[in-house]
């Protein structure tokens, strides 16, 4: 009979027990009955837990501090204690992801999902034990990796652990696209362009103000992620059911957070009332309400490089975006923002994502959320496609801005829109002529005004230098 690699035969199976009866279990998986009768039940999207590895981690990391802190209380034995701590650290950094294979979203609030994590370390903590897979007379899923634990303090414990780390790497990355802007807007300091209001001409900037704009928006939404990074910081643990803490030491919640903390570096803190905080998904809520504000904000920027790229002959052609591959099957030498559409699209996942978790938290009932699977789910496709999305746009697409500083510079000079600046000097009403005599004819403001005499040269020129046109000023023509 052909082997394994692990040795097991093809085809070997075992046998597993639960509450609906035996069940055969492939003989060389570490997962158990409970997981086989969830991937069986929640075949709906085909992607497994594992797609995300901070969720692993995360819970990993609670039944490593888990198993310390019911050893510190003498609950149990320093062998299988050793055992579930040394199978926790294995997954912690990166072993058996692949066993982790119940479907993302799932019935049963997460308990799925909880039971794929106390099978595995069993069945991985019983082999370094020396003894076999589904052993569970010397080491059980849940009366020893899962003592003084339920689904519903260990599950959303683990989801704000995953998504504290997702967040701070979102972070990393709008600071990386945040400094590619930043970038931008210094080299383009110089350069004078016209502003626009409802897409008509308005009063002249530089393009680098515009850039340096993108910069700070990125920023204050920095802030806003780190604020709502703290929220979900306090967790549950010790709650086990419904916050009671029953079948949980008097002290184990203290213990189990000193362990987690020095687990995950992350300054967690246990909520004051369990009761609430294992029925209550706000934190998420509001999370989920600043990830949709990054989006919503990353969508105005990219439409903004869109429309500032447009042509090259027929649009705006202000900036070029580099470019990335052919546009078209049927138009030759057609380029395509393709960096900035795919960001757009992210902002649309993000904004429905959103949705999804307000429906959720709010279809909670009594003392459980049912379902924070899909909310796990929708901040996770949130947090790791932003990121992707922010780094993507910097390095495919900001850095390789140009301008078209010609192009610019004619916009300027043949718009109406710096009349605007001539108002202090000649009056709203002369201003209002001049406009109108200049669209009109096709003539130039600044030809208009001299040939009316409201302004001498010289007065025209120092109104209109770039480093004064585009910042406040007292109103004075000087000598």
């Amino acid at each position: 009979m052909t082997a394994m690699p692990d040795g097991t035969p093809v085809g070997a199976t075992r046998v597993e027990h639960d509450l609906l009866g035996d069940r055969d279990v492939p003989a060389n998986v570490y997962y158990g009955v409970h997981t086989l009768r969830a991937v069986e039940n929640f075949p709906i999207t085909g992607t497994p837990i594992a797609i995300y590895p901070d969720l692993v981690v995360a819970l990993a990391s609670i039944k490593q501090a888990a198993a310390l802190a019911n050893h510190e209380l003498g609950l149990l034995d320093t062998p299988r204690c050793e055992a579930i701590a040394n199978a926790c650290e294995e997954i912690r950094n990166g072993r058996l992801h692949d066993q982790f294979v119940v479907d993302v979203i799932q019935g049963g609030a997460g308990t799925s999902t909880n039971m794929n994590a106390n099978e595995v370390i069993a069945n991985r903590a019983l082999e370094l034990m020396g003894h076999a897979k589904g052993d569970y007379r010397q080491l059980h899923p849940n009366e020893h990796v899962n003592i003084g634990q339920s689904t519903n303090d260990v599950y959303p414990t683990a989801l704000r652990i995953a998504t504290y780390r997702g967040i701070m790497s979102l972070i990393d990355a709008m600071a990386v696209l945040r400094d590619a802007f930043a970038a931008k807007a210094e080299e383009f300091a110089g350069i004078l362009k016209m502003g626009r209001t409802q897409l008509q001409d308005a009063v002249p900037m530089t393009l680098g103000q515009e850039f340096s704009t993108y910069a700070v928006m990125l920023t204050e939404d920095m802030d806003r992620l780190g604020e709502a990074s703290r929220l979900i910081c306090e967790i549950n643990m010790g709650a086990t059911a419904i916050g009671t803490g029953i079948t949980a030491h008097p002290d184990y919640a203290p213990l189990v957070l000193k362990h987690l903390v020095a687990l995950t570096g992350i300054d967690l803190v246990t909520a004051p009332n369990l009761i609430e905080a294992t029925q209550d998904c706000g934190s998420f809520v509001q999370l989920s309400g600043v990830l949709k504000r990054v989006a919503v904000k990353l969508s105005k920027i990219c439409n903004d490089l869109r429309l500032l790229s447009s042509g090259p002959r027929a649009g705006l052609n202000e900036i070029n975006l580099p470019a990335m591959q052919a546009g078209s099957s049927i138009m030759p030498g057609k380029v395509n923002p393709v960096i900035p559409e795919v960001v757009n699209q992210i902002a649309f996942e993000v904004i429905g994502n959103d949705l999804t978790v307000s429906f959720a938290a709010e279809a909670g009932q009594l003392q459980l959320n049912a379902f924070e699977p899909i909310i796990a789910h929708s901040l996770f496709k949130s947090v790791t496609h932003l990121r992707n999305g922010c780094l993507t746009l910097a390095e495919r697409c900001i850095r390789g801005i140009t301008a078209n500083s010609g192009r610019l510079h004619e916009m300027v000079e043949n718009s109406i829109g710096i009349v605007t600046a001539l108002n202090p000097y000649i009056g709203y009403a002369n201003a209002t002529a001049v406009a109108q005599e200049a669209h009109a004819t096709g003539g130039s403001v600044a030809a208009i005004v001299l040939a009316r005499g409201l302004l001498t040269k010289a007065q025209l020129d120092e109104i209109l230098r770039p480093d004064v046109l585009t910042m406040p000023r007292p109103l004075t023509l000087g000598p």
